[in-house]
């Protein structure tokens, strides 16, 4: 008589060896696939962002422009400023010139002005 030996259920199974797929896609499609990678949300965000790059170069050099230009009246401005000081401080020089007493009683003796006690008058001052 034939005794059958029960054995446990996984001892029952056969493994069967791992088989790759023998449909490989062809190359077109992993190109589509690949072409797929960028959605159209992404691209709108690309281009929203080139777009507020340039918006903000095109701002950030307005600005420079405007503040060279502004350098540049400050510039002009300030000669200005340095040619009348330079101008007011001859000027300065010739008032200082002219007005020394001897000048001005050499002036007076030229014109027939004369120096009378009795014509002078003194005024309170303030």
């Amino acid at each position: 008589m034939a005794v059958r030996v029960r054995q446990p259920l996984y001892y029952q199974q056969q493994e069967v060896p791992y088989q790759q797929p023998t449909n490989q896609p062809n190359t077109r499609q992993v190109k589509k696939k690949q072409r797929k990678i960028i959605t159209a949300r992404e691209k709108f965000l690309y281009i929203a962002f080139v777009i507020v790059v340039a918006t903000l170069s095109v701002f950030v050099l307005h600005k420079q422009s405007s503040i060279q230009k502004t350098t540049i009246e400050i510039q002009k401005i300030e000669r200005e400023i340095a040619e009348i000081e330079k101008e007011n401080a001859d000027l300065k020089v010739q008032v200082s010139e002219l007005s020394t007493y001897e000048r001005i009683w050499e002036k007076a003796n030229s014109l027939g002005l004369t120096l009378k006690e009795d014509n002078v008058k003194v005024v309170p001052g303030e």
